[in-house]
């Protein structure tokens, strides 16, 4: 009974120490502060997208500042014509040096036959480049670029301020000024000898052949290109012109800088034809406000436009823009006309106040009059024969003067002197007139004045 008793005792006292220890657990599960928030996972990173500075199709224009032996395998050295913009911002400044080689010699029919027929037969070439390393100041980068063959010294032209009208003589005796003028600066400008070596290599029967000086190319990048950050150009305050003695505030004008996308030629547009510019270097008013960002581009169209013909006259072109196009889509109105364009020299453009661009008039009627008197010369039977030949068989360069002088024969030399007055008379009067031609990417400025309505702001369409 007493072992029955002390066995009940025994898992009573048990059973409350099992419950006073539960009990005692629990509240000291209470007293535990609340388990923290798990901290947040952290995104996993995105993977760097390696944007490059200057995408893949941006075109460059480089001039050579000396002459080149033409040859294959030639290196040459060039100079940045204009800075490159990328992001709104300046990539590549003006100036910059590049490295390239000629890589092919192509044959210049054109060139050919037109010195023939004057005696002189070189076989002249076109050369064919590629740029393939840019020369920044932290080191040489290399470039991949198309090969480049429409190189040709740069003609700059500048719209002049509006001059009065003037009656057709005075325009045309204004134009035989010019044209004095550069004939004589032919004589007088710096590098006078060089031209004179070269001009007595063209009345050589051969010559050898070199790239001019100031002979420029453009070309596009095949592949993006990745430039070291430039650091800011120094600040340069403002110069305010109100207020000072004697200075009137002109309203503000933009200057924009556009390549054309197509060519554009006097030969085929139309008035009416469309014209696009994209726009290279962003545009900042006054206030240093972005207001045309690059890669906008501008929407004009042909206002006039004459192909080249016959006896002589040449061809004319003009085109003005009446809308930009901002990269985000939407469109803005202007009124923008031609201020200035880089072309090939040997076109010889002129562009007036208006912006209609036209080949100068280089007829004359002194140097076929002047040849016609001359070969006249070898049939005056009192004079000396050597002297007459050598004078008469003028303008088919050496071997028209050695086969006068050495024939003895009075008539061959005069007909050798009338072939070249007959030349020279075609040439300036009776073939067509030249035109007017802009390649693609031929780079333009275009005056406009202030957008009618903020340009940066979709939401004020």
């Amino acid at each position: 009974m007493l072992s029955s008793v002390s066995s009940l005792l025994r898992s009573f006292f048990a059973t409350l120490a099992i419950a006073t220890a539960a009990l005692s657990a629990a509240q000291t599960l209470q007293q535990h502060p609340p388990a923290k928030p798990a901290a947040p996972v952290a995104p996993k990173a995105q993977p760097v997208t390696d944007e490059s500075d200057l995408p893949e199709g941006t075109s460059l224009q480089v001039e050579i500042p000396r002459a080149y032996p033409m040859k294959a395998g030639e290196t040459i050295e060039g100079r940045l014509l204009h800075p490159i913009y990328a992001d709104g911002k300046l990539a590549v400044p003006e100036n910059t040096m590049l490295h390239g080689t000629v890589v092919a010699l192509e044959a210049d029919t054109k060139t050919r036959w037109h010195a023939r027929l004057r005696g002189d037969f070189t076989p002249f070439h076109t050369v064919q480049v590629r740029f393939d390393e840019l020369l920044l100041p932290s080191g040489p980068l290399p470039i991949l670029a198309d090969s480049a063959s429409d190189g040709a010294p740069v003609l700059h032209l500048s719209a002049p301020g509006v001059s009065p009208k003037r009656s057709f003589v005075a325009r045309e005796w204004a134009q035989a000024k010019s044209n004095l003028h550069d004939r004589i600066a032919f004589f007088t400008a710096p590098g006078k000898g060089d031209r004179a070596k070269q001009m007595l290599y063209h009345q050589l029967p051969y010559h050898p052949e070199r790239i001019e000086a100031h002979t420029a190319w453009s070309f596009e990048l095949k592949e993006p290109l990745d430039l070291p950050a430039l650091p800011d150009p120094p600040a340069v305050p403002a110069t305010p012109t109100a207020g000072k003695p004697g200075s009137a505030v002109n309203p503000e004008t933009w200057s924009v800088h556009a390549l054309l996308v197509h060519d554009l030629t006097s030969a085929r547009a139309r008035s009416g034809d469309p014209v696009q510019a994209l726009v290279v270097e962003p545009v900042y008013d006054r206030d240093k406000e972005l207001v045309v960002p690059q890669g906008s581009t501008l929407i004009g169209k042909v206002t006039s436009a004459r192909a080249a013909r016959s006896l002589g006259r040449n061809g004319k072109l003009r085109f003005t823009f009446q809308q930009v196009q901002f990269p985000e889509g939407y469109k803005r109105s202007v009124e923008g006309s031609l201020a200035g364009a880089a072309t090939e020299k040997t076109q010889n453009l002129s562009l007036d106040a208006e912006g209609t661009i036209s080949p100068k008039n280089e007829s004359s009627a002194i140097a076929p009059l002047l040849l016609t008197m001359l070969a006249g010369r070898a049939l005056d039977s009192d004079g000396n024969l050597t002297a007459g030949t050598g004078v008469a068989s003028n303008g088919f360069g050496l071997v028209g003067r050695i086969v006068g002088i050495a024939a003895g024969n009075r008539n061959l030399a005069a007909g050798i002197g009338y072939y070249a007055a007959a030349l020279s008379f075609y040439e300036n009067f009776l073939r067509s007139g030249r035109d007017v031609v802009f390649p693609k990417d031929t780079r333009i400025e275009i005056e406009t004045t202030p957008l009618r309505a903020p340009v940066l702001t979709p939401a004020g369409q």
